[in-house]
């Protein structure tokens, strides 16, 4: 047993210019904590299976969560249920810094929607 962190996690990037750590990847749970620019911003999509809790760490995320918008700062979370229409955005000036719990993993289980 050990400490993880990013620094030897299995590193991947996303969107423009978002980074993302695999601190934590098997079968029944994943544990990835991201990266996001300012401006950048996720497509609107939701997973079959896979339930999330994201955990903002620094910056201020903007959520669209089936439909309506929320704002969530360092230290407070926001749980999305499977079959959730949902993307998250960084509006702001500063980078944002998140954690986010996939239970089963969500990876292969992204369905992109309208919106």
């Amino acid at each position: 047993m050990h400490p993880v962190d990013r620094t030897a996690a299995e590193h991947y990037t996303w969107g423009n210019g978002c980074d993302g750590w695999h601190l934590v990847r098997d079968e029944k749970l994943s544990i990835i904590e991201e990266r996001m620019p300012p401006g950048t911003s996720e497509v609107m999509h939701l997973h079959q299976h896979a339930r999330q809790f994201f955990y903002i760490l620094s910056g201020v995320a903007t959520f669209v969560v089936d439909g309506k918008e929320i704002h969530v700062k360092p230290r407070q979370g926001v749980h999305i249920p499977a079959g959730v229409p949902h993307r998250i955005l960084n509006a702001s000036a500063e980078t944002l810094e998140f954690m986010v719990i996939s239970q089963p993993p969500s990876h292969g289980d992204r369905v992109a929607v309208a919106g």
